[in-house]
């Protein structure tokens, strides 16, 4: 898996680009961002179908879903900073369990959403494997470091006891 993975600095500009992502869409959704300018569509369905056409469109919801979608992948798809083999298979087991949680959420969505509610749930489903891959991987990374962490913390506080710094 490493040999697929960029390097840990397009985690950044993936990190980047994902909160600029995040901003433009608060913007959007309570201050009425919109970008208006011409657009080319190979289909495009509003009051009629049409093909091969240009119009003027708000172009702000497809630069969020870009910036989103292109953000949050350069965020998978880039190595940790201390890369390691154990992280393959965390890697591996949180990609499985996205799936897993991913699926059900899209067949509870078709069972029980309907109209725009379904579209809306359709576009959260772009990006929302990534965020449960991040979540279940980072997730089980910390559960790896806990150990290293709880080591950390007695000896730090051993130190401070041993220097009187509080007592």
């Amino acid at each position: 898996m490493k040999n697929f993975l960029l390097p840990y600095r397009y985690k950044l500009f993936g990190t980047f680009l994902a909160s600029v992502g995040i901003v433009l869409a608060v913007f959007y959704l309570f201050f009425d961002f919109s970008i208006i300018i011409p657009v080319f569509a190979i289909c495009s369905v509003f009051m009629e179908t049409k093909f091969f056409t240009s119009f003027q469109t708000n172009f702000a919801d497809e630069l969020i879903l870009l910036f989103l979608i292109f953000g949050l992948s350069l965020v998978v798809f880039s190595k940790e900073k201390n890369e390691s083999d154990k992280l393959d298979e965390l890697r591996f087991n949180s990609l499985v369990k996205s799936i897993i949680v991913n699926t059900f959420l899209l067949l509870f969505s078709i069972l029980f959403s309907y109209g725009g509610g379904f579209l809306a749930v359709m576009v959260c489903n772009l990006f929302s494997f990534f965020l449960f891959y991040l979540f279940f991987f980072h997730l089980a990374s910390r559960k790896r470091n806990w150990y290293r962490w709880i080591t950390q913390m007695y000896l730090w506080i051993k130190f401070i006891a041993k220097n009187n710094w509080f007592f």
